[in-house]
């Protein structure tokens, strides 16, 4: 027969394997602010005009439920680079995205994701974002801060997060991880009653731009 103590030992091992394999992975990362959607000012005259590569950026995200995570990633977007005088915070970042180009590690969830339960890609097919200011200096030591409006799942709000910006003759580099939560745009489904889904998701952007060719 297995002691009270031995089985007091299994349920403590057993436990602190559930809560180092289900820890949160938006815990430690910057939180957007979300606020209500503000207007986006013209571009500026005599802006450099730079656009998203395909082969070399990324928009993906990390979801979580109780009993672990998910990393997906929307495969198709298109975007650009308002650049002016090499100055980051003088310049505009926009970028619309496929909804239904939505993927995950688990195909029987990349086609929920897709689902009214979600995403609803068939209902609002595109998701975008548009910059209304940048500013220098960011948090965990991001070089600045991005606030602009992201509409998404039929919702357009206001978000600021931290950014890495490094801007070479004719090319830009954004990258950018940082939380955000769902039910802020309406995503609302909860999961499993044993497995309830984390409302924060994370967001990682990699973003390389550069003059037409």
């Amino acid at each position: 027969m297995i002691s009270m103590q031995t089985s007091l030992g299994l349920t403590l091992g057993l436990s602190l394997l559930m809560a180092v394999g289900c820890e949160d992975p938006a815990k430690n990362k910057p939180k957007a602010e979300v606020a209500a959607p503000v207007a986006a000012s013209a571009a500026a005259v005599g802006a450099e005009t730079l656009r998203f590569s395909a082969a070399d950026s990324k928009v993906q995200f990390v979801g979580a439920k109780v009993t672990g995570k998910h990393d997906g990633s929307f495969g198709t977007f298109t975007g650009s680079v308002s650049l002016v005088g090499s100055d980051p915070t003088k310049s505009q970042v926009s970028v619309e995205i496929d909804s239904a180009s939505i993927d995950s590690d688990n195909p029987k969830l990349t086609g929920h994701l897709k689902s009214a339960d979600f995403f609803d890609v068939e209902k609002f097919p595109k998701a975008r974002f548009e910059s209304t200011g940048i500013k220098a200096g960011g948090d965990k030591g991001a070089t600045h801060t991005v606030t602009g409006n992201l509409e998404l799942h039929g919702q357009k709000k206001s978000i600021t997060f931290p950014a890495t910006i490094k801007l070479e003759s004719g090319s830009a580099a954004v990258d950018a991880e940082f939380s955000i939560n769902r039910k802020d745009f309406g995503l609302n489904y909860p999961g499993k009653v044993d497995d309830l889904i984390r409302d924060d998701v994370v967001i990682k952007l990699t973003i390389r731009a550069s003059k037409p060719s």
